[in-house]
């Protein structure tokens, strides 16, 4: 038995070396992740590929979260992938509030350290905002939600507050809390493929490559 094992492993070493070199890539430099929700929309659209950048921030050791080299931190406004220790689960959301920030929300309206965002309107009854020189498209209901409001809350060190674009409905720091350094796995500006789920899984060609 032992024999054709080492005899299985040396007639396909080549394509053994390529898993391993492949995962460990995918693992510790670039992936893509699938959104299987609507909390960030219109940016992110359910069924969305989005390439994600896992050398954005850390130099890690293939599949651990430990970091050999920070190289960056995440700024206001970036989308980022991480693994939500509350949740469970990997989470896509955006970098609202930084280390230090005082921030509060009165009816989906951010007050980020004592100054009132500004909004515009924009197509299909969204919101422009202007994230402190980081414009992006926010969607809210009509007359909010639970999650339309918090209270004023100062970001600790090492901490991030997190919010989807799709603001009533996000599971965000608003639900999980604010989001550790370490927890934050990458960086996504690009979607790589999207299908259209309803629509027999269809690719959506004008989302190909489309930058978020």
């Amino acid at each position: 038995m032992r024999a054709t094992f080492k005899q299985l492993f040396q007639e396909n070493r080549g394509f053994i070396l390529f898993l391993m070199l492949m995962f460990a890539f995918r693992s510790a430099v670039a992936d893509w992740n699938h959104v299987p929700t609507g909390s960030m929309q219109p940016t992110i659209e359910i069924g969305d590929r989005i390439l994600v950048n896992k050398m954005a921030y850390d130099v890690r050791i293939p599949f651990t979260n430990v970091s050999l080299h920070r190289i960056a931190d995440p700024v206001r406004g970036d989308i980022v992938i991480f693994d939500s220790k509350v949740s469970e689960k990997r989470l896509v959301k955006r970098v609202v509030g930084l280390s230090g920030d005082m921030i509060e929300m009165r009816d989906n309206t951010l007050r980020i350290n004592g100054e009132v965002l500004s909004y515009t309107q924009a197509e299909n009854g969204d919101m422009s905002e202007d994230l402190l020189g980081v414009r992006h498209i926010v969607r809210t209901k009509p007359f909010g939600s639970r999650l339309s409001n918090f209270a004023a809350i100062r970001i600790p060190e090492g901490q991030y507050l997190m919010l989807g674009d799709n603001r009533d409905f996000s599971a965000d720091s608003r639900v999980i809390g604010l989001v550790p350094r370490d927890e934050i796995q990458g960086r996504a500006r690009h979607v790589v493929l999207s299908f259209d789920y309803d629509n027999y899984y269809l690719p959506r060609g004008d989302r190909y490559l489309q930058a978020l």
